[in-house]
């Protein structure tokens, strides 16, 4: 049996840069940063005693005899691009719930490939993982996805990443010291606004829009060399991550009319009131999770104000995809 662990992540700036329909013409960049909350998956060789080939748990239970009829599309894409012929049984478990903003899609096709490699008795880069990740979601799914996702999964850690026109990944760990990483954790607040959405169908109206939003876009590409700017000089107030994080979502907002809804604008705005610098919603839009950043010393009041809402404590991390279970029983 293999398991591998995979993270989730916080992306804060530059989200919609990273589509292909962007950065090929104009570059693009994100800051991001995984966090320890995971995606699991258990992969092992089914024998040939039963009447099925493949056995999947998710949130469904598929047993099927053949790989196309795998319900599962990340499953049944990368068994397929990985030629595996052996039987299988595979079981998935998160930390926290899918459709959320948090990339959990990608971190499962990064985790899923992982596993995949692993049972084969190879150890892939970390950017082979992410690169591969984004052929089977874009070219193999046809998901409406981004690049930032798999990257973040498969590197992990507070990093900044740039998308270029020739379809390479740079990929620049963000150095904060201790006392900066502490004190940047502690003013953020992470949020379930209750309800999960299909980032494949809000970020599609957002890719259509995109030759419409070359300003705003490009404003939020130059936001993260203002991000990284502010994490980066020690003479830089981190409450201006915070601030610089408003505007951000601001121009957002504007990407697409489904990206928030009056719901999501009253938290945010209830925050704000409260006390709070920024924010933003987390991934495409719609629901998931939210981000607050605000002082320490004025959360109290934020979370009377949001005690209606689930706040999810989290920490950073900077491992990214590991293999943390590895016994390879061969393949049937």
């Amino acid at each position: 049996m293999i398991i591998s662990k995979t993270p989730f992540r916080i992306s804060f700036f530059g989200g919609g840069t990273d589509y292909p329909v962007w950065f090929r013409e104009n570059r693009g960049a994100v800051l991001a940063t995984t966090f320890d909350k995971y995606c699991f998956i258990s992969c092992r060789p089914l024998p040939p005693f039963f009447n099925h080939k493949y056995r999947i748990v998710y949130s469904n239970i598929e047993t099927v005899k053949e790989v196309h009829e795998i319900r599962h599309p990340s499953v049944k894409a990368t068994i397929q691009y990985m030629n595996i012929q052996a039987g299988l049984e595979i079981h998935h478990d998160g930390d926290l719930p899918a459709r959320t903003g948090l990339g959990s899609s990608s971190s499962f096709t990064v985790g899923m490939l992982h596993c995949l490699y692993a049972m084969k008795g190879e150890m892939p880069s970390k950017m082979q993982l992410a690169t591969e990740a984004i052929h089977i979601e874009q070219n193999l799914i046809k998901e409406n996805v981004g690049s930032q996702d798999q990257v973040s999964a498969a590197f992990g850690g507070f990093n900044l990443i740039q998308f270029n026109p020739d379809n390479t990944i740079n990929v620049t760990p963000i150095a904060l010291s201790k006392e900066k990483r502490e004190y940047l954790q502690n003013c953020i607040m992470l949020y379930f606004t209750g309800f999960s959405r299909s980032a494949s169908e809000i970020a599609k109206e957002q890719i259509k829009n995109t030759p419409k939003k070359k300003q705003e876009l490009s404003t939020m590409y130059e936001m993260v060399t203002e991000a990284t700017e502010i994490l980066n000089n020690k003479n830089r107030d981190i409450d201006e991550f915070g601030k610089l994080l408003h505007e951000s979502w601001k121009l957002k907002r504007s990407l697409s009319n489904s990206i928030s809804t009056s719901y999501i604008d009253n938290i945010y705005e209830t925050a704000m009131r409260a006390g709070a610098l920024g924010g933003k919603l987390l991934g495409a839009g719609g629901g998931g999770f939210m981000i607050i950043f605000a002082r320490p010393e004025v959360q109290p009041k934020i979370e009377e104000k949001l005690k209606g809402l689930l706040r999810v404590p989290f920490r950073f991390e900077n491992h990214g995809s590991q293999i943390i279970f590895y016994q390879p029983d061969g393949l049937y």
